[in-house]
């Protein structure tokens, strides 16, 4: 018998980087660490400097949202490294009006 609590709970995001309208599967997302989404923790076998901005695109239960993510930190041992990513998400845009 499955729960319905169970069936609510939302998969894991999925964060590619965007380069050239190519996206790039370099992040294992380990877990979001605020209520809003905002600030995700990843791990990846690139380093990107504290502050870059990166294009992204997270893909969550079958709905994919541009966004832009800042490196804010680098966290945990030098070979089990840790990074925080800062998301902004656009907003959707509306279809024009006549």
């Amino acid at each position: 018998m499955t729960s319905l609590a169970a069936e609510q709970v939302p998969s894991p995001p999925r964060v590619l980087v965007v380069d050239d309208d190519k996206a790039h599967d370099v992040f294992d997302v380990l877990g979001v660490i605020d209520g809003d989404g905002s600030i995700m923790r990843v791990r990846s076998p690139f380093l990107f400097e504290i502050g870059e901005e990166l294009s992204i695109r997270i893909e969550q239960d079958g709905v994919s949202t541009d966004a832009i993510a800042r490196v804010r930190a680098h966290v945990g041992p030098i070979d089990a490294r840790i990074t925080e990513l800062e998301i902004s998400r656009s907003e959707p845009s509306s279809p024009p009006t006549l």
